[in-house]
């Protein structure tokens, strides 16, 4: 079966939402587990929709990926710069990584990036032991910008850090 990526359904929302927090609590990727603040801005699908392009990766017909796309300018932007276009919350279900869809996921959004008049680029945050996606954006093409590396919460040991690729 062939992955399919296009953009979100309304209908998909919830799905996609459970999709995301599983994916980072599976992972361990969120400091406090089920009662981490960051847990409910990963469910919530239908506002990220309303601010950036969420697609979502399909096999068999079934939502098993999806990855926030913000286009140069866009508010959901945490660090891209003036022309650079910004990926968010790439997440695949565990069952069905090792197939594709997360790589497809990151290649769409580097499509629209590309094709998007003036956009010099993308760049995206990543936690230092997201090592699977890194080989993903190494492989792609994006380099580390350790230049770029913050602390989404001030004062805190916690830095995510960045992969950028110019086009």
């Amino acid at each position: 079966m062939d992955i399919e990526i296009r953009a979100a359904k309304p209908t998909e929302y919830e799905p996609l939402g459970n999709i995301t927090a599983r994916a980072y609590l599976h992972d361990n990727l969120l400091a406090f587990g089920e009662s981490d603040w960051y847990l409910g801005e990963l469910k919530n699908v239908a506002k990220r929709a309303t601010a950036a392009e969420v697609l979502v990766a399909t096999l068999g017909g079934q939502p098993v990926g999806t990855v926030t796309y913000v286009p140069s300018g866009g508010p959901m932007a945490d660090l891209a710069r003036t022309g650079e276009a910004e990926i968010r919350m790439l997440a695949v279900a565990h069952e069905a990584r090792g197939r594709g869809a997360g790589e497809a996921l990151v290649r769409a959004c580097i499509d629209r990036a590309r094709a998007a008049e003036g956009c010099t680029g993308i760049v995206l945050s990543t936690q230092p032991v997201m090592y699977a996606a890194h080989r993903i954006y190494e492989r792609l093409g994006f380099v580390r910008a350790p230049e770029r590396d913050w602390q989404p919460i001030p004062g805190s040991d916690f830095t995510l850090v960045t992969y950028e690729l110019t086009f």
